[in-house]
């Protein structure tokens, strides 16, 4: 890989991670700008590490693996429960998602990131009034 070719992909990452970032910290939410960013553009520096290294042998899903399972980790610690409340899950789960939009645009998908961020986004501000609605119902 071109050292062109290893920025592009990582300004994409930084660029989708972001985005999403810029969403959460709109809706104060406690994972918001710079966490987003750093988790998609630490997800795709594992990824691209991982390609770099498998070039002639090796197999690449095996450190995007361990990267969902360490955003899991980190999604965990966002989530805490408060009496018979849990808060967190969303930020946990766009995280996640973060790392997911790095880990697509270290692989060089520039148009599936896209479109992954775009969906993220979507669901974290068209499906909020719906699950207000649905929890507020009798």
């Amino acid at each position: 890989m071109t050292t062109t070719d290893f920025t592009l992909r990582l300004l994409t990452a930084m660029a989708a991670g972001l985005i999403i970032g810029f969403e959460r910290q709109w809706h104060h939410k406690s994972a918001g700008l710079r966490t987003n960013t750093l988790v998609a553009t630490g997800a795709a520096l594992y990824v691209l590490l991982s390609i770099n290294l498998t070039q002639e042998s090796g197999d690449v899903t095996r450190i995007i693996g361990q990267v969902v399972t360490g955003i899991g980790f980190l999604g965990a610690g966002i989530i805490f429960k408060e009496g018979s409340n849990v808060h967190g899950l969303t930020t946990a789960a766009t995280v996640w998602c973060s790392a997911a939009a790095g880990s697509v645009a270290a692989g060089g998908f520039y148009l599936e990131t896209l479109i992954g961020v775009v969906a993220i986004i979507s669901i974290n501000l068209l499906l909020n009034p719906l699950g207000v609605w649905l929890s507020k119902r009798k």
